[in-house]
């Protein structure tokens, strides 16, 4: 792999946490990232809910986000961290400062087809932002949600974070393979889920990410190889299709 391309890292508000993450970037030489902010709730609490349910009211730090993104000289590009519990003004107002949409069921819990959600998504559509989603295993926050959430919005990429709900989401990839505009993203995934992702797929719908904070990008990027990709698949996941997705080859 020439060149790196990391669609989903997190920042978050702590003291060190740019600093942290650009260092890890040059210690993989990873040359690209798109963040989303961190830390909405904590791990425990965040755990609990995608298991049992609940959720939190809690807004993201995007202005943190934001201004990472400005002191990283171009190597970081901010995703927004939508609210559903919130007026979509603010996302509206600000939309074209970021680069793309992230809704997140485990953290805010409103239905994929609520409207609420739905005000958040039409702005991405006017925007050309791709919408970042890890959908859950209930109803209203599943699968089938998310591929009724693309049909009503074929103008949109929507990025299926994870590969699905479980790391061995293979039943996801095989529901969103209809769906063009619908593409994974490999962090935390198994071996395996990336390779059935790449074979119902292909190699043009299939994104690199990598979770940090959470996971040590090491990790992923040792996943990558191990798959033993042509040179071409393996620019199109590791860097290619993210800079085409988020308009960086223009």
């Amino acid at each position: 792999m020439d060149r790196v391309f990391d669609f989903h890292a997190r920042l978050t508000a702590r003291p060190g946490a740019l600093e942290r993450l650009l260092a890890v970037m040059d210690e993989c030489h990873i040359e690209r990232a798109a963040v989303s902010a961190g830390g909405v709730v904590d791990l425990d609490r965040l755990s609990r809910q995608i298991v049992y349910g609940g959720y939190v009211e809690a807004d993201a730090d995007n202005d943190v986000v934001l201004a990472g993104c400005k002191e990283s000289g171009g190597r970081l590009l901010p995703f927004y961290f939508g609210n559903p519990h919130r007026e979509p003004d603010d996302y509206r107002d600000r939309a074209a400062d970021f680069r793309g949409l992230e809704i997140s069921p485990a953290v805010h819990g409103v239905p994929l087809t609520d409207p609420r959600t739905t005000a958040l998504v039409e702005i991405a559509a006017d925007h050309g932002h791709p919408v970042y989603v890890v959908p859950l295993g209930r109803a209203g926050v599943g699968i089938s949600d998310l591929t009724v959430l693309a049909g009503k919005f074929p103008q949109v990429t929507f990025v299926l974070g994870h590969c699905g709900f479980v790391g061995i989401d293979t039943y996801a990839i095989t529901c969103v393979a209809p769906k063009e505009n619908i593409v994974v993203e490999t962090s935390g995934a198994f071996t395996l889920a990336v390779r059935v992702a790449l074979e119902r797929l292909g190699p043009d719908r299939v994104l690199f990410g990598t979770e940090h904070p959470l996971q040590h990008p090491s990790v992923e990027l040792a996943k990558l190889r191990s798959l033993e990709l042509t040179e071409e698949s393996s620019q199109k996941v590791a860097w290619r299709n993210a800079y085409r997705l988020l308009g960086e080859d223009t």
